[in-house]
């Protein structure tokens, strides 16, 4: 018996380590933005964001390329200060809310790059899921709010080809070339709470 019970307590000390170098944060969506910005009649860049996201990013504090994050973002919240053209944006045209009311990003590795990471995940989009890298910075110290929360924050890039993802409408131009841009420039800024 006494066996039995010192082989417990070797197991539950070796897994503290563990449970002790892992937290959870989710993202704060009053303080985050999803933004993008993409070329117009290929003279000026449009920029829009997406209002509604909701993810968990699951850290390994002492061995960061351990962790993994897990976002869902609401397509029907795209924003781009004009109605008409996020109606067109919600419509079969280009993001098909109505069949395809998310997207999300699930990471499958994270890697470390200088001062930055490298974090690689599966981008689903319009029903099309296809390997995305993030360009992230290194989070920011944990700072706690006035209510007792604690909370960090980070910036992401990548960059897309949305016909890869099945959104190739377009129009063509009377002087060469396209009405919207296949590029679309991802800027995430995302603000964390350490969940209790």
């Amino acid at each position: 018996m006494k066996r039995i019970v010192t082989s417990i307590a070797a197991i539950i000390a070796l897994s503290l380590p563990v449970i002790a170098s892992a937290s959870s944060w989710k993202i704060d969506a009053d303080h985050s933005n999803v933004g993008f910005k993409v070329r117009h009649l290929m003279v000026s860049n449009v920029k829009g964001s997406f209002e509604k996201v909701a993810g968990v990013l699951e850290l390994n504090d002492k061995d960061i390329t351990k962790s993994k994050v897990d976002v869902t973002i609401d397509t029907a919240s795209i924003n781009t200060n004009a109605a008409k053209r996020d109606e067109h944006l919600r419509s079969a045209d280009f993001f098909d809310v109505a069949k395809y009311p998310t997207m999300t990003f699930v990471s499958k590795s994270v890697a470390k790059a200088g001062k930055k990471l490298k974090v690689t995940g599966n981008l689903t989009l319009h029903g099309v899921t296809r390997p995305v890298v993030l360009d992230v910075d290194a989070l920011t110290k944990e700072s706690k709010d006035p209510w007792g929360n604690f909370r960090r924050g980070t910036t992401a890039t990548t960059t897309i080809n949305r016909k890869d993802f099945g959104l190739v409408w377009n129009a063509a131009l009377e002087t060469g070339g396209v009405a919207v841009g296949e590029e679309i420039a991802i800027i995430l800024e995302i603000e964390l709470i350490k969940n209790k």
